[in-house]
């Protein structure tokens, strides 16, 4: 059994009066795949803000590697060795694309350099024609890869990707993709959230499937692949 490096159980989350998660439990383990799937407004995006503290959850606990961070400020989740690729990128659009990579590069929680400014540029050569231009000169799919660059300079251990193709023309989504199995094979587990069910199952080790904030699937890819009945029940449109 891999280290795990987030187990969460028992969260109930709420926006207000609404409530969003009933009982999640959730786990990934150092680096696995796990692919979050569910139509729009199940309780994605409010799972992985409740596992990153930016949602606290009125039960239920969150752990980092074993250590109880359920009132942790985010902060410290994610010096803990977590990346977040937010959904919209979240690139600082006035600054260059060399600032926006070099103000978060650090080592890793263990003290790990492997992703340094040279091999980012390096997996993402787009970037490296564009260093002097602003954030908001990007082209969408440029803006993916530098939210990402900009994470992996961070040297997580774990990788969230909230909704990690939307918006993209096919061709550049199919460069994320691979640019995610080069992250993969780098030994970081991955979270992934998107649209193309396909693309994820594909790629990751399990999926779990939320409806309406509850977990009603939780299994191998390769197992999901086989239950045609499942997919087109939770997912199909």
């Amino acid at each position: 059994m891999a280290e795990l490096l987030i187990e969460a159980r028992g969260l109930h989350s709420y926006y207000g009066a609404s409530h969003i998660l009933h009982g999640v439990e959730i786990s990934i383990g150092r680096g696995e795949s796990l692919g979050l799937m569910g139509r729009n407004g199940m309780g994605k995006t409010t799972l992985l803000k409740t596992l990153l503290g930016l949602v606290r959850p009125r039960s239920g606990e969150v752990k980092v590697k074993g250590v109880p961070v359920t009132q942790a400020p985010t902060h410290r989740i994610v010096r803990m060795g977590i990346a977040y690729v937010p959904e919209g990128r979240g690139i600082f659009p006035n600054l260059s694309v060399h600032e926006n990579l070099v103000m978060t590069a650090r080592a890793g929680a263990e003290g790990r350099r492997d992703w340094d400014y040279e091999r980012v540029l390096k997996t993402f050569p787009r970037l490296a024609e564009r260093l002097s231009h602003g954030g908001a000169q990007l082209s969408g799919g440029e803006q993916q890869m530098l939210t990402i660059g900009r994470a992996l300079l961070t040297n997580p251990d774990l990788l969230i990707l909230d909704e990690a193709t939307e918006g993209l023309a096919p061709k550049i989504a199919k460069e994320i993709w691979q640019i995610v199995r080069v992250v993969r094979a780098s030994g970081i587990a991955t979270v992934i959230v998107d649209k193309n069910f396909a693309a994820v199952n594909a790629i990751t080790d399990r999926n779990l499937i939320l409806v309406k904030g509850e977990v009603v699937y939780c299994g191998a890819s390769s197992d999901l692949r086989s239950k045609p009945e499942v997919h087109q029940k939770h997912l199909g449109v």
